[in-house]
């Protein structure tokens, strides 16, 4: 299936294959996806545990490489980028929420969130850091090390670190796992106010509440795109993903 849109609207787009291992070991996590990701829009990747939804976003946001194919970021092909060129694009107009915080547990909450633009030569204005933090609830828990942090906690200051140096494109893999439903709500909220900014949100969920708060949802299955919905509710969202489960 090739969601492809005009090129002058697509934020993100990949179109290849990603193998990992070789011979009788090999594990294809990517087997022809085409998609493209239209700009200022939200797109929730939706599928059963190993069917290539982070291997997809870690490739889009040029962490990972495709086998053979291409990926383009904000209309610039990046398929052949070197890692240093990879690197300032990631700290310029790509943020990335990781699942697993990649907080510096010696940093303060704020510390962490300024660290991105520290890293790409600006001196973050105090306000700028807190008024990340506030975006994601956090903003009274500034002095406060990822160890003096719940989990969820630490899962809002890893997005609002991916949200402070305003990026293009937020990828974010399970921005809202280890969030009660009152946090998730707001973040769900923080999401949309960014895309009704003008940004773009690329978003891997197995949540299907969260991800029919996307304006689409992208199913993979076997590392191949098998299924979208457009504006579709909770429910719908949870049919389709039963299927592919099953």
């Amino acid at each position: 299936m090739n969601t492809e849109t005009a090129s002058g609207a697509v934020s993100a787009m990949a179109e290849g294959t990603k193998t990992y291992g070789s011979g009788e070991t090999a594990l294809r996590a990517l087997d022809a996806v085409s998609i493209a990701v239209p700009r200022s829009s939200w797109t929730a990747v939706m599928g059963p545990s190993g069917s290539g939804k982070s291997t997809l976003l870690h490739c889009l946001a040029g962490l990972e490489r495709l086998d053979a194919g291409r990926v383009a970021l904000d209309g610039r092909d990046i398929t052949a980028a070197s890692d240093a060129e990879l690197t300032r694009l990631r700290r310029t107009a790509i943020g990335f929420a990781f699942q697993n915080f990649n907080l510096v547990t010696s940093l303060t909450a704020a510390q962490n969130v300024a660290l991105p633009l520290r890293l790409s030569g600006a001196r973050p204005a105090r306000g700028e850091v807190r008024a990340a933090l506030d975006a994601v609830g956090l903003g009274d828990r500034l002095r406060h090390r990822p160890g003096q942090l719940s989990g969820g906690q630490q899962q809002r200051v890893a997005l609002a670190r991916a949200i402070a140096t305003r990026p293009k494109v937020l990828f974010a893999d399970e921005p809202t796992g280890a969030l009660d439903t009152s946090s998730a709500q707001a973040v769900f909220a923080l999401l949309r106010s960014m895309v009704e900014a003008g940004q773009t949100v690329v978003m891997v969920t197995h949540d299907p509440v969260a991800a029919a708060c996307a304006d689409s949802v992208l199913f993979l299955r076997d590392g191949r795109l098998v299924d979208r919905l457009d504006g579709a509710g909770a429910a719908t969202v949870a049919a389709v993903l039963t299927g592919l489960e099953s």
